[in-house]
């Protein structure tokens, strides 16, 4: 096993040297570099390489172009996350507003397996979510404000209140061993089918996660594709062997999500924002085009159309 060593600062930068990288400014590298960390920032060195045999950098990439891919990643991560903390509130409110209604809002009543699917198959999953959702009730109960509240002045937690302190992974899992009835009737709110839905909250959950964590976001791929959907064939995506070549388990298939979930005026303004964060990296770009990133991320030439379609349930209402 090859073991990597400690590389200094000045180190750092005479590696980006050796292999073609053009640094104007050492200082300002070292500084970058020291805030950042190498082996983050070294991540996105792919897109201007030669080629995967050839480990140098094409001819005239800077230092600084690589950082803007680094800084347009975080600027769109950041746009991102704000989205999915959107849909993370609008998900726990519907789940939590359906079953206190159907099934009352004490831990006693809604925590019931009875409440949740009769699928053999998940009865070991139900079980142990409602081992995690007591424990988040014993471990919060006290240490949460709005939770040690309703324990303090009335003894019980109700459902609105313990989504608050529960993950988006663990309410993404509760929606899928819910009762089939259950889960129509929540995926219809958006206007979804339930297996659909049950499709896209894991995704959305995982992509929460990369973003909290800042991990490399533009070229993510998700390890299970998405359906086709009326927006693929709206913006008529290219296609291989009948397949469509983007919008499947990339990010923009994460914003075909998004254009499902969240309401036409938050999707357009999160379509503004991430247009200008677009438009800021492809002027920083030399060495390589905007279109080259892009397409790494699956995103299509005309990507930004997306925001005036209207939504699937709307096209439906209409036919």
């Amino acid at each position: 096993m090859i073991e990597k060593s400690f590389k200094n600062l000045d180190e750092q930068v005479d590696i980006f040297k050796h292999k073609g990288m053009i640094i104007r400014d050492e200082k300002y590298a070292k500084q970058v570099l020291l805030r950042e960390n190498y082996f983050f920032l070294n991540g996105y060195r792919h897109l201007f390489l030669k080629s995967e045999e050839n480990r140098t950098f094409k001819e005239g990439t800077t230092f600084e172009e690589m950082y803007s891919l680094f800084l347009f990643d975080r600027s769109f991560r950041n746009v991102l996350f704000k989205y999915l903390l959107v849909i993370e509130n609008n998900l726990k409110s519907i789940i939590s507003y359906q079953l206190s209604k159907k099934y009352g809002y004490k831990e006693r009543e809604y925590l019931k397996e009875k409440n949740f699917t009769k699928n053999p198959e998940k009865q070991a999953q139900v079980n142990d979510l409602l081992r995690k959702m007591k424990r988040q009730i014993r471990v919060n109960g006290s240490q949460h404000s709005a939770t040690q509240h309703y324990v303090s002045n009335y003894g019980y937690i109700p459902l609105w209140i313990l989504v608050k302190v529960l993950s988006f992974g663990i309410v993404s899992e509760m929606y899928s061993i819910l009762k089939p009835e259950d889960q129509k009737d929540i995926a219809n709110i958006y206007g979804v089918d339930s297996d659909v839905l049950m499709v896209y909250l894991p995704i959305l959950a995982n992509y929460r996660n990369l973003c909290a964590h800042e991990d490399i976001l533009y070229e993510n791929k998700t390890q299970k594709a998405i359906d086709d959907t009326v927006f693929h064939s709206i913006l008529k995506i290219k296609k291989v062997d009948d397949e469509y070549v983007n919008g499947k388990n990339d990010l923009f298939a994460l914003v075909i999500i998004l254009k499902q979930l969240l309401d036409q005026e938050e999707f357009k303004n999160m379509t503004l924002e991430f247009d200008h964060v677009i438009e800021t990296l492809s002027y920083n770009l030399n060495t390589i085009k905007i279109n080259v990133v892009l397409d790494k991320m699956g995103f299509p030439i005309n990507w930004r159309d997306l925001a005036d379609i209207e939504r699937s349930q709307d096209l439906d209402e209409e036919k």
